[in-house]
């Protein structure tokens, strides 16, 4: 089946994206002989791809991987980040990291913390980030003021932001404390700053924001201890077939 030759490199672990991209760009890459341009495809089980004059072998490619970390505050959710801010792929250890293709799926703001999966499935990541498959998820939410039942409807109902309403939302009160007030927030869309850019259109601002769940697969699981920032898990195969069931690519 034929992909674009950076997604092959990037997926296979040649290269970050990015990186395969500047690769291409450099003259580096041939397909069969011929240098490749951005948006060439190739079937690496048919053709020669070779980088530096190194053909890459079907068999190179690695296992895949699915993983959930607990995002600290201050990393950002990139493979790599030109301002040489601790990444995601710093939270695991090196062979998890290192010629694999892995990449988070979606993103977690530098200021928020919590759950964010990592794979190097880019079929499901791409399924995964497509906004028609409304991936829901769990927030804490803490905000600087006591919000009104109207507003909180009102955001539940949908809010217009840059022209656009958003979808409905699961807001629920988790407590109120002096001039705070803990949220419960179930989302399925995810535009960019989308809770923070909500709850001060709605005249308030964001003190704390922790994802605690991407659908069914939690930071914490019954009778088990929660994971802790900073640190990750390999997903259980019951989870990696809720993922592929809500991507639809399991068969039916």
């Amino acid at each position: 089946m034929e992909e674009r030759v950076q997604k092959i490199l990037s997926q296979w672990g040649i290269a970050s994206r990015r990186k395969a991209e500047s690769l291409i760009l450099a003259g580096r890459v041939k397909v069969n002989g011929n240098l490749v341009k951005l948006g060439d495809k190739v079937d690496p089980y048919c053709d020669r791809l070779e980088v530096d004059g190194k053909r890459i072998e079907p068999t190179q490619r690695p296992e895949f991987l699915y993983i959930l970390v607990n995002k600290p505050l201050g990393v950002v959710s990139t493979c790599d980040d030109p301002q040489n801010r601790p990444t995601v792929l710093e939270l695991l250890p090196q062979e998890l990291r290192k010629g694999t293709g892995i990449h988070p799926v979606g993103r977690l703001d530098f200021n928020s913390t919590g759950a964010l999966l990592l794979t190097n499935d880019g079929e499901l990541t791409l399924r995964l980030t497509h906004p028609r498959y409304h991936l829901p998820k769990t927030y804490e939410v803490s905000i600087s003021g006591d919000i009104s039942e109207t507003s909180l409807q009102q955001w539940r109902e949908g809010v217009m932001l840059m022209g656009k309403k958003t979808l409905p939302a699961q807001v629920e009160v988790i407590h109120r404390c002096r001039q705070q007030t803990c949220l419960k927030v179930i989302l399925i869309e995810g535009r960019n700053r989308q809770i923070r850019r909500i709850v001060e259109h709605l005249g308030f601002s964001v003190l704390r924001l922790h994802r605690t769940a991407v659908g069914s697969i939690a930071l914490h699981r019954p009778h088990e201890p929660s994971l802790p920032s900073g640190h990750y898990r390999l997903l259980k195969a019951s989870e990696i077939r809720f993922l592929k069931d809500h991507a639809h690519l399991l068969a039916k």
